[in-house]
């Protein structure tokens, strides 16, 4: 053509080599061609973001804003000028060959990279959208869209092997194999996180929100992000703690979820009561006790069924351990049992329960176990010390002590 010759053609007027004048009239050629190609991409660039822009804020969808956030229309600006190569330099390569062998290799591979991105800038934008929907925002997005960008740069890579050297599927794939190993190796935490990523998703067993605690990592807190090779979790003291994706699902870790969506969250926690302070009720006692409104009935009900069984198989009562008998700790605990039947922040269909513990070295442990009503981090621990608040301070009125270690006071007052 006309237009990729005439620097040839003036040079050659100008008695300039044949050789010399093809290769000048072809770096004209090119320089040509690359100032077209800038300025057809500013000029793309500018219509397709303008574009978009306008779209994007008429339209009440938030995907094509993610597009624009993502650079989409830039991505899809630069295959533009890119077409406009494409077609241009062979004409301007005609009679060289070999550059024009050159040029159909590099051509194609960046064609395969540009696809690449702008598939990646649109993965991005489906990501950042699927994020704000209820049913998705706490999926693991972020390992689903690396799973797909490994799987295209796979056939990115393998299209441009291919291309470079000219050989065939079967060859490279042979070639892979044979270096397979190798790959493993360089590429383990990637293959452990994609596994991961992959049964984590399926099995449901950590979506982002979840509280997890995970002690061999010091993590306790929200999970933020699923990676393919990490797990970000945001614990409590705000600080960020990174673990590998593969460690949710070879080491044990407990996750909160199924607290949350409970009715109730649950209070374990015991107090430790002196062994030496446990001892029988007299009945002159019961007068006293009495006056505590919460086992008032219990009281007069039970002493009733102990004194007809004690009567009925003539039990010498003599003595406090003959027959059967109440006790200044079975009455407490009973109290206790009864003071968290009727507080309000305690759930009533769940478990409730005050149990007696394996005695220890330490006394014997009275274990409150529970459910308040409010899963809330500080109500949750508003109630339980509300609860506990009462109960110690409750045990004076059984004639009952809770242990404690000695203090320097203690070992001067005794």
């Amino acid at each position: 053509m006309g237009l990729f010759n005439w620097a040839y053609k003036l040079l050659r007027k100008a008695d300039v080599g044949a050789m010399t004048a093809s290769y000048v009239n072809l770096a004209v050629d090119m320089v040509m061609i690359g100032i077209a190609a800038y300025f057809i991409d500013v000029v793309a660039r500018k219509i397709l973001v303008f574009a978009m822009n306008i779209i994007a804020k008429r339209t009440k969808t938030q995907f094509d804003d993610f597009l624009v956030t993502n650079n989409t229309p830039q991505y899809i600006a630069h295959a533009i000028p890119l077409y406009f190569i494409y077609k241009t330099v062979p004409l301007a390569l005609k009679g060289f060959t070999y550059w024009e062998y050159l040029f159909n290799k590099g051509i194609t591979i960046c064609i395969i990279l540009i696809s690449i991105w702008i598939v990646r800038s649109v993965f991005n934008a489906v990501k950042d959208y699927l994020k704000l929907l209820p049913d998705y925002n706490d999926k693991p997005i972020d390992s689903y869209v690396q799973v797909a960008m490994i799987l295209l740069w796979i056939f990115c890579i393998t299209g441009i092997v291919l291309t470079l050297f000219n050989t065939t599927m079967p060859i490279l794939l042979s070639t892979f194999g044979a270096i397979s190993a190798v790959i493993i190796v360089i590429f383990k935490d990637t293959l452990l996180g994609l596994v991961a990523s992959i049964q984590v998703t399926i099995n449901d067993i950590v979506r982002i929100g979840d509280w997890i605690t995970l002690e061999k990592f010091g993590a306790d807190g929200t999970v933020i992000e699923i990676n393919l090779a990490t797990v970000k979790v945001q614990n409590f003291d705000m600080t960020t703690t990174t673990i590998p994706t593969y460690s949710l699902i070879s080491d044990s870790f407990k996750n909160w979820r199924g607290m949350l969506q409970s009715d109730g969250r649950r209070i374990k926690r015991h107090l430790l009561i002196k062994a030496n302070s446990v001892r029988f009720i007299h009945e002159s006692e019961l007068g006293e006790l009495k006056k505590i409104q919460l086992i008032s009935e219990y009281l007069t009900q039970r002493f009733e069924e102990i004194e007809a069984y004690n009567q009925e198989n003539n039990i010498d009562k003599s003595m406090s351990i003959n027959g059967r008998n109440l006790t200044n700790l079975g009455i407490f605990r009973k109290y206790i049992n009864t003071y968290i039947e009727t507080h309000p922040g305690i759930n009533k269909n769940m478990t409730i329960m005050c149990r007696h513990l394996q005695p220890t070295e330490k006394g014997i442990p009275i274990e409150v176990y529970v459910f308040t009503k409010d899963k809330r981090w500080i109500n949750h621990e508003y109630i339980m010390a509300d609860i506990f608040d009462h109960i110690i301070a409750s045990v004076a009125y059984f004639d009952l002590e809770i242990f404690e270690l000695p203090t320097g006071r203690g070992y001067i007052d005794a």
